[in-house]
């Protein structure tokens, strides 16, 4: 192959010192190769040409196979961005903050998504959400909704990262131990999507931030371990009007649900109405968790807060998924209302 691999530099470089266009130059270049596949069908075993450029025409054929992909590839990939650049409308397009050409492409997969297109896209970036929690659930949140585009994505936490954490939280590194969680995550976050805005508090959500903190996004999730964190978050989400994405997590098993009784759906207190006692929900470093479940239970906190944003299907609001993964099983339950919840409570 090598002669003629040869030849077809020389012809290149003939063509662009004669200022041919690149179309001349390839057309060249594939009459050169027809030729010598041509030529293994043509010439008789053992002629001088044949024994010159590889004796068959199996290696040039799987070249061509090769090529052909490539190009059928380039050519799916041109059909969506040249979709995605049609369903963006132009009064999008031409507000301030409208999406660039790498931002289009970025997001040319959810864009073709009939129940998302341009404006659901629109709505992802101009999102505000607010991630409780940095640690196991909180990471693959966070990785998601920054590879998809939400807009702007605070993170609460006042812990570091720890060496035993990095089995299953997944945003942080091994060169991050020592360091805060909320800038290990943002770190990563803008190395992810420089497009997104992230907003880092390094310090313990306390109730003399999360009225007004929680107040200032459009979705809450909260993937933390603590009860009275839970349930302080609970309450302001109830306040402010807030959805509340909820997910927990103990040994081989995970749950969430979409809380939010300004949409009719229960509230985390009319599920829970009382902490549990003391030994009976033990935290993951007591009772231990395998390392892949927050990333399955993580993603599907992402999926929730992308359909709450843009509307999208039908979130988990009223019900809660749990899922098992020592026997791969999921399943769901209805919630309702408490009547006389404290928080929430319709009386």
């Amino acid at each position: 192959m090598l002669p003629v691999l040869l030849i077809a530099g020389v012809l290149w470089g003939i063509g662009a010192a004669m200022g041919a266009p690149y179309r001349l130059r390839w057309g060249m270049i594939a009459l050169l190769y027809l030729a010598v596949v041509l030529a293994h069908f043509v010439l008789p075993a053992g002629n001088p040409v044949r024994m010159a450029t590889g004796e068959d025409a199996s290696g040039w054929l799987i070249l061509a196979g090769f090529i052909g992909i490539v190009m059928a590839y380039r050519w799916g990939l041109g059909l969506l961005r040249a979709r995605a650049r049609k369903e963006v409308p132009t009064s999008v397009t031409e507000r301030a903050g409208a999406f660039t050409e790498t931002e289009l492409e970025r997001y040319a997969r959810h864009i073709v998504l009939r129940e998302l297109g341009g404006p659901g896209q629109r709505k992802l970036k101009d999102a505000r959400v607010l991630v409780v929690g940095a640690g196991g659930l909180g990471a693959p949140v966070m990785q998601y909704l920054a590879a998809a585009g939400v807009g702007s994505i605070g993170v609460i936490d006042d812990d570091v990262v720890e060496n035993a954490n990095l089995q299953r939280q997944v945003i942080h590194r091994d060169k991050d131990i020592g360091r805060a969680k909320v800038f290990s995550a943002q770190e990563a976050m803008q190395t992810q999507n420089p497009a997104v805005q992230v907003r880092s508090y390094h310090r313990r959500l306390d109730g003399d931030i999360a009225a007004v903190l929680i107040a200032d996004h459009d979705v809450i999730l909260d993937g933390t371990d603590n009860t009275e964190t839970r349930y302080l978050v609970n309450c302001a989400c109830v306040a402010a009007g807030k959805p509340l994405v909820s997910g927990a997590l103990s040994q081989w098993e995970g749950q969430l649900s979409v809380f939010h009784p300004a949409s009719g759906a229960p509230c985390y207190q009319c599920i829970f109405p009382q902490a549990a006692a003391p030994g009976l929900a033990p935290s993951c470093a007591e009772a231990g968790v395998l390392g892949p479940l927050p990333g399955v239970v993580g993603a599907m906190m992402a999926v929730e807060t992308v359909k709450l944003i843009t509307g999208a299907g039908k979130a988990l609001t009223g019900e809660m998924l749990i899922y098992d993964a020592l026997w791969g099983e999921t399943r769901k339950i209805a919630l309702k209302r408490c009547a006389d919840c404290p928080v929430c409570g319709q009386g």
